[in-house]
């Protein structure tokens, strides 16, 4: 892929065995595409992890450029990052709580805890009292999935409690869907439902349950406010159908060398690939030190993997080392694979959640893997906000 008026960072593509382009207009695009599928609901962004490994610092702007105004992320330190890279009227939320003795962090940013426990709560309102004004946060309940979030009887416990709420600027109310990938999984419903119940004991606090893949649940699922993480950056929310969304990120490898081998021979570590006729393989410069998941390698559970050179797809041989990996490339005509040509790993021609499935995981652990040594090319975003103005 070529990146016009590209911003670059890590070293010179030329000194780099591996290049990702991450196309910030896509990711504009997909979080419109988002805001429609939304309908009435303000739809947001989960930027956590690093933007999910592609670069909060090019990616929170250029949604926030896009008409994104809240955003999600998952530790008080993101948060703070994030704050800077904003202006000061961005929304923040923090989904993994507050943490303990930081609330004063959290105010000094302009965080937003999402609370999940009476004793967080307890630790915000007092606080705010000593802040001098209430201050915003979400109130996180568990609806199913069993992981972070208040229980249905410590929900109702909080909301009885006249000393913390008075004191409590409940901006959101929030659950987690488990299974949205999944439509037609039973637990849907019964989160829906006991969402809907919830959120009826705090009428006109604005709710939030729908991910990426719960925004195409319905109606039903959106309410006030959605938070997609993984269809903003290509990951597809509608599996197996075909995916809505662009792809944003583009991993490419070098290829270093392109060698002759006889019916026989075999290529790479343990020699766990053996070629059956006269093989020309091309040794890419990207291996697992770049993010590259070593469960690629030939003998993969869901494989062969391939890669794309030349408009041909390719199978991956061998075994995936820390700095290179082997393609078959003996259908490629020799002009289209030489020393230097990019082979795409993922991209336009091999999907993402088609590498994550020959790999045996998913998108969202490919590219919160994606390795730093590589040059990252950004494309787009023309009109991204290079830092925010101060409060």
């Amino acid at each position: 892929m070529t990146a016009h008026n590209a911003h670059i960072s890590g070293p010179p593509t030329d000194l780099a065995g591996a290049i990702l382009t991450v196309d910030l207009d896509a990711i504009r695009e997909n979080w419109k595409r988002l805001q429609a599928k939304a309908g009435a609901a303000e739809c947001g962004a989960a930027v956590k992890g690093n933007a999910y490994g592609l670069g909060v610092d090019h990616v929170a702007p250029a949604l926030w450029a896009a008409g994104c105004r809240t955003f999600f992320v998952a530790r008080p330190m993101e948060g703070g990052e994030l704050r800077h890279l904003l202006p000061r009227e961005a929304v923040i939320y923090v989904l993994d709580g507050l943490f303990p003795g930081q609330a004063e962090f959290y105010a000094r940013e302009d965080l937003r805890p999402a609370l999940i426990t009476i004793e967080e709560a307890r630790e915000w309102a007092a606080f705010g009292t000593e802040y001098g004004r209430n201050l915003p946060c979400a109130i996180h309940v568990d609806t199913g999935i069993n992981r972070l979030g208040f229980s249905p009887s410590a929900f109702e416990a909080l909301i009885a409690n006249n000393e913390i709420m008075a004191r409590l600027n409940l901006a959101l109310l929030m659950s987690h869907l488990a299974c949205a990938d999944e439509p037609n999984h039973p637990l849907n419903a019964r989160q829906k439902t006991a969402f809907g119940a919830l959120r009826r004991r705090l009428p006109g606090v604005k709710a939030s349950l729908a991910n990426s893949s719960g925004i195409f649940l319905g109606s039903d699922y959106t309410h006030d406010l959605v938070r997609p993480g993984i269809a903003l950056y290509g990951g597809n929310p509608v599996a197996p159908d075909g995916n809505p969304m662009l792809p944003v990120a583009h991993l490419e490898g070098t290829v270093l060398q392109v060698r002759e081998i006889a019916a026989g021979e075999s290529v790479g570590y343990g020699a766990t690939w053996r070629a059956t006729r006269q093989t020309r393989v091309a040794v890419l410069g990207a291996g697992y030190k770049d993010g590259v998941p070593r469960s690629l390698s030939s003998r993969a559970t869901n494989g062969p993997a391939q890669a794309f050179i030349g408009g041909r797809r390719c199978p991956v041989i061998g075994r995936v080392s820390m700095d290179m990996m082997a393609v078959d490339v003996t259908a490629v005509p020799v002009d289209l694979c030489q020393r230097g040509t990019r082979a795409e790993l993922i991209g336009r021609n091999i999907a993402i959640d088609e590498t994550a499935e020959w790999a045996g995981t998913i998108s969202y652990e490919l590219l919160t893997r994606l390795g730093q040594r590589f040059t990252r090319l950004y494309s787009g975003g023309e009109s991204i906000i290079s830092k925010a103005p101060p409060p």
